[in-house]
C-alpha cells in the first residue's frame, strides 16, 4: 500500500489544514482542490516488502498519482500488509497462553509491550519491520533499568524477535544483535539465624502499624516462606486444600509423581492462626490479579525487614535460607533440587554451588574437633611429641637442629 500527501513547509498558509492522503491500491483518483499550495507532494508505504518515503518532486497531484502509479505492477505486487507491531504482539501473547506461560511472565511481557508500543508511537513507527537494529538500540537507551533487569528485558525482546522470525514476519532477530549488559556474580545470601530472630522481633512493631491481624498474617506468610522453599508468587496463590496434615504440596512433576514438604508445627499453627484473604486461599482473595497480591505481599515484607533493620532483605532469600540449611544439615544437593522444583541439577549447582563447599568445610572442621577429643587420637600424639623430645636437640643460639 502506498500513499501520497503533500508536505508543507513551514511558511505556507495550508500548513495547519489536515493533510490529505490518497490511498493507491491499484485504483487512483484525483481530489480537487488540492492544486492551489506548491508545496511538494511525498509518497510513504510498502512496495512489494520494501518500505518507500520519498519526495516525488513535484507538486501536482495528477502528476504524482501517474508516477506512483508507474510503480505498481499489478502482477508482482504484495497485497498482504507487512506485520504491525500491535498485531505482533497480540499474536506473541496468545501463543504464550497457549503454552500456560505464568501469570507473572505473562505481565512481563506486556510491560515490554507497552514500552515498545509507546516508543514507536513517538517514532511513528507502525510495522514490524521498522523495528530494525538500529532502532532497537535507540529504544534500549532509553531504559534506566539495572544490568540484571536490563538482561532479562533484553531475554524478553530475544525471544519475541524470535517468534516473529520464525513466522517469517521478519526476515531476522534484530535483537540478537545485542550485546548482553555485564554483570556481576553476586554470591546467594540467606537470611542468618540471628537475623531471622531479629525479623520475628519485628513483627511486634509491625503489629503496631498495621494491626494485629496484618502481622499474624504477614508472620504466617513469612514462615511460609522460610519453611517450604516456594517462590512468593507460589506462596501468595497457595490454596487450602494443599495441605493434609504436616504436608503441603509443592508440586506435581511430570511423571505425575505428586512433591511434599513437611511444615514444622510452628508454621502449621500460625497458618491456622492467621486471618484468611478467602475461604480457599490462605494469602489471595482469587479475585484480584495474582500480580497485584505479590506486590502487596512484597510491599509488607519489605516494610518488616526495615522494621528489623536488615539491609538488601527480599523474599527470594527466604528460599535461599531454606535451601542452605538443608545443606548445610547434610541433604544431598539433588534432593533439595526436587524440592525447589528446578528443572534440571545444573540449575541447583549454579546457585548453591558454593554452598555445597561450605558444607564440606563444615564437616572437616567437625572431624578435625572430633578427632582432637578422640583418647586414641590423643595418646598418639603424645607418645610422637615425646619421641621428639628425646631425638631432636634445638641449638638455643642459632636454633639449628642437630
Amino acid at each position: 500500500m502506498l500513499t501520497i500527501y503533500r508536505r508543507h513547509k513551514k511558511l505556507c498558509p495550508r500548513r495547519e489544514e489536515l493533510e490529505v492522503r490518497l490511498q493507491l491500491n491499484g485504483d487512483l483518483f484525483i481530489r480537487k482542490g488540492q492544486g492551489k499550495c506548491s508545496c511538494r507532494i511525498w509518497v510513504d508505504g510498502f512496495l512489494q516488502g520494501k518500505e518507500i518515503r520519498k519526495s516525488l518532486k513535484t507538486h501536482d497531484w495528477v502528476k504524482a498519482q501517474r508516477t506512483v502509479q508507474g510503480w505498481i505492477e499489478p502482477e508482482t505486487e504484495s497485497t498482504t500488509e507487512p506485520m504491525s507491531i500491535q498485531v505482533a504482539q497480540e499474536r506473541f501473547l496468545a501463543d504464550a497462553r497457549a503454552r500456560q506461560l505464568h501469570e507473572s511472565t505473562l505481565y512481563k511481557y506486556k510491560l515490554l509491550f507497552k514500552r515498545i508500543g509507546d516508543f514507536a508511537t513517538k517514532r511513528g513507527l507502525r510495522y514490524l519491520k521498522e523495528l530494525d537494529l538500529p532502532t532497537l538500540d535507540d529504544f534500549r537507551s532509553t531504559w534506566e533499568d539495572g544490568a540484571r533487569s536490563s538482561l532479562k528485558k533484553l531475554e524478553r525482546m530475544h525471544a519475541f524477535f524470535r517468534f516473529c522470525e520464525r513466522r517469517k514476519w521478519i526476515d531476522g532477530n534484530p535483537a540478537s544483535v545485542l550485546r548482553p549488559p555485564k554483570i556481576a556474580n553476586r554470591p546467594t545470601l540467606p537470611f542468618t539465624r540471628d537475623e531471622m530472630l531479629k525479623i520475628l522481633v519485628a513483627l511486634d512493631q509491625y503489629a503496631k502499624r498495621a494491626g494485629i491481624a496484618n502481622a499474624q498474617r504477614l508472620k504466617a506468610f513469612l514462615l511460609l516462606l522460610r519453611y517450604s522453599g516456594m517462590r512468593i508468587g507460589d506462596a501468595v496463590k497457595c490454596s487450602v486444600d494443599r495441605i493434609n496434615g504436616n504436608k503441603l504440596l509443592l508440586y506435581t512433576q511430570k511423571t505425575g509423581t505428586p512433591v511434599f514438604c513437611i511444615l514444622p508445627d510452628i508454621v502449621l499453627r500460625e497458618l491456622e492462626a492467621a486471618p484468611r484473604s478467602s475461604e480457599n486461599h490462605f494469602f489471595w482473595t482469587g479475585k484480584s490479579k495474582l500480580h497485584s497480591a505479590i506486590g502487596k505481599r512484597q510491599r509488607r515484607l519489605q516494610t518488616l525487614f526495615a522494621l528489623a533493620g536488615i539491609k538488601g532483605g527480599h523474599a527470594h532469600r527466604l528460599r535461599h535460607t531454606f535451601s542452605i540449611e538443608l545443606l548445610l544439615a547434610g541433604v544431598p544437593l539433588e534432593r533439595v533440587s526436587v524440592l525447589l522444583g528446578h528443572q534440571s541439577l545444573r540449575v541447583t549447582e549454579r546457585h548453591y554451588a558454593a554452598w555445597v563447599r561450605s558444607r564440606q568445610e563444615q564437616l572437616e572442621s567437625d572431624l578435625q574437633r572430633a578427632w582432637s577429643q578422640d583418647p586414641m587420637v590423643l595418646a598418639a600424639m603424645a607418645e610422637d611429641s615425646g619421641t621428639r623430645k628425646g631425638t631432636f636437640k634445638v641449638h638455643e643460639k642459632d636454633g639449628r637442629v642437630n
